[in-house]
């Protein structure tokens, strides 16, 4: 599970087994029990969401968004 970035207790990492195909390019972003998805391309979109309310998840989005670059070298650096 590489972790790319950390910010204020949350942490934004991916799976290194992320199915079979290949899912395209997103992020996890875990904390106190909680976790959502995001992808990152073609813009960042929510995938999913367990547990962040909804104030959580605009903060999410927005970090997501600033370092979408950032994430998606990240992603294709590991499986490429």
């Amino acid at each position: 599970m590489p972790v790319i970035y950390r910010y204020q207790g949350f942490c934004f990492f991916f799976y290194s087994n992320e199915g079979n195909p290949l899912e395209p390019a997103h992020v996890h972003v875990r904390a106190s029990g909680k976790e959502a998805k995001f992808w990152l391309a073609p813009e960042v979109l929510l995938a999913r969401n367990d547990g962040f309310d909804a104030r959580t998840i605009r903060v999410l989005l927005e970090l997501t968004q600033n370092h979408q670059k950032l994430f998606e070298e990240a992603w294709y650096d590991y499986f490429a």
